[in-house]
Formats: structure tokens, sequence, C-alpha cells
């Protein structure tokens, strides 16, 4: 199911700038929760690898701390600070 409920812009995108990007960034944005835009997306893979020394694993957990911060800056928009989790 997809969380529809955000308060990021969303942008169409053409399936061919997905295509582009690395496999290993593509899979993670298919299990990500929110919806990332390719380019967004490929800036942030970038800085990952840069900052981890091109090491792929590392940039991906990388990847994952973003999207949690994003996660919790969204579920204090919507449901307020009270909500539980991080």
């Amino acid at each position: 199911m997809t969380n529809t409920v955000t308060r990021l812009k969303r942008r169409s995108t053409l399936m061919q700038d997905f295509d582009r990007l690395p496999a290993d960034l593509r899979a993670w944005l298919h299990r990500a929760a929110l919806p990332w835009s390719a380019r967004s997306a490929l800036r942030l893979w970038q800085q990952a690898l840069a900052r981890s020394g091109g090491d792929r694993a590392a940039a991906l957990a990388r990847l994952e701390r973003a999207e949690a911060r994003s996660l919790g800056r969204e579920r204090r928009a919507i449901w307020g600070p009270g909500y539980p989790g991080p």
C-alpha cells in the first residue's frame, strides 16, 4: 500500500529518469515509504556514496536514515507531535 498523505510535492517524472538510476538505488526506491523523485533520490545517492567512500551498503544505510528523518517530519506534520514513534 502506498502512503498518499504527505506534504511533499509530487512531481511528474519520466520513466526514463527512473530507468537511468543505478540498480541499487532503483531497488531502494521500490521499497521506499515516501514518493522520492528520481532527481532527488539520485542527488542523495551521490552524496551518500561520496560520504561513504563509495561503499554502496553504507550509502544505502544513509538513504534509510534520510528517509527515517523525513518520515519523522511528516509524522509530526500530519498527526501532531504527540503521535508515537521515533
